[in-house]
């Protein structure tokens, strides 16, 4: 039997107690493919930073028995760094109008049971609720099918994402590094994926 789990939401200046705990969690899932990041502390710390700086910014936790067993989060695009801006102004996109979701992460023993819904529904109603975004973006890492690292019971988020009206923009990419286990720092292609608002509102 599943057991309960809340969601709980933080906006703002209310998410800087929340930090540590999206950094554990990111360290610990993103481990795995096809991110295979080898997480610090000093690195979380610095990447977070911009969600503590926002006064839009959204995490939305999900908790069982008081403990947070995933995390999903958003900001404003215009409140993030400059390489996240570049492939919506190389496409004359204002970035005003941009709410991006950082990342959403799950414990492995809890997925399936709509929690990544529950991410998406609050996300895209806080992206709404303040009153001047017409997109929800969000970006994937590019991995090749053949890469010898994929585990053979991998399966993409694609169809969700698209059942979540969201669209894959191929050449709306940007680079960023991080460590990889076993390899050291290593710059990853992410492409960016879509939503318009303003439709199935």
């Amino acid at each position: 039997m599943d057991s309960p789990h809340t969601i709980g939401l933080f906006r703002g200046p209310e998410i800087s107690a929340r930090l540590d705990d999206v950094a554990r969690l990111r360290i610990g899932v993103f481990r795995a493919w096809p991110y295979l990041y080898e997480g610090s502390f000093e690195y979380e710390r610095e990447y977070l930073a911009a969600y503590a700086r926002s006064k839009d910014s959204l995490f939305v936790l999900a908790s069982d028995d008081g403990k947070v067993i995933g995390a999903s989060t958003g900001l404003p695009l215009s409140d993030d760094t400059p390489e996240f801006h570049k492939p919506f102004v190389e496409r004359g996109m204002p970035v005003e109008s941009v709410f991006y979701f950082g990342e959403s992460v799950l414990l492995p023993e809890y997925r399936g049971r709509g929690i990544g819904h529950a991410f998406f529904d609050r996300r895209e109603a806080h992206a709404r609720a303040l009153g001047r975004f017409r997109w929800a973006a969000f970006c994937s890492v590019d991995r090749e099918n053949d890469d010898p690292r994929r585990p053979q019971e991998y399966r993409p988020n694609d169809a969700f994402w698209h059942k979540r009206g969201y669209q894959r923009r191929a050449g709306m990419t940007m680079h960023l590094p991080w460590q990889e286990a076993g390899r050291g720092e290593v710059i990853h292609p992410l492409t960016f994926w879509l939503r318009d608002l303003e439709q199935n509102a």
